[in-house]
């Protein structure tokens, strides 16, 4: 197991330095911030929606590893889906990283956002690895303002 927690922080680490779909998109149709009051992180996710679809999406900030990294890769993993498709795949996600500490993740398929699924052994960072999502969701509902973690 510590071979595989090995490669999930390395995978981290390289979306935390490297952050995929860092961009601002200036056309955008959607957008909102988010913030972590207790550990200073900052996120605005930009959605430019066609129709329904997500036809691009990116983020902007500075944040801790976690913050960045799943801001990073919930980008990647939302592009292309629509609406209602992002929104199952938020509630499962919040699902995973809120559920009972030491009980494994059994609720679906989540791609590459599942090495994420450890952050439920460590409740103060959740707020962390939900960051991103919270603004995704006021962004998608056409909220302008941002939310807070707190």
């Amino acid at each position: 197991m510590s071979d595989l927690n090995d490669l999930y922080g390395d995978v981290i680490l390289e979306h935390y330095k490297r952050p995929r779909t860092f961009k601002l998109i200036p056309d955008a149709t959607h957008k909102a911030a988010g913030a972590n009051p207790l550990c200073g992180d900052h996120i605005q996710v930009f959605l430019k929606m066609d129709g329904e679809k997500i036809a691009d999406i990116g983020f902007m900030g500075n944040g801790c590893a976690i913050s960045r990294a799943a801001a990073s890769i919930m980008t990647q993993e939302l592009i292309g889906k629509t609406r209602a498709e992002a929104e199952a795949v938020r509630a499962k996600y919040q699902a995973m990283v809120t559920r009972e500490a030491g009980k494994p993740w059994e609720g679906g398929d989540l791609g590459k956002l599942e090495i994420f699924a450890g952050v439920a052994e460590f409740p103060v960072r959740v707020k962390c690895a939900t960051l991103a999502w919270h603004a995704l969701e006021a962004a998608l509902k056409g909220k302008g303002e941002t939310v807070s973690t707190e």
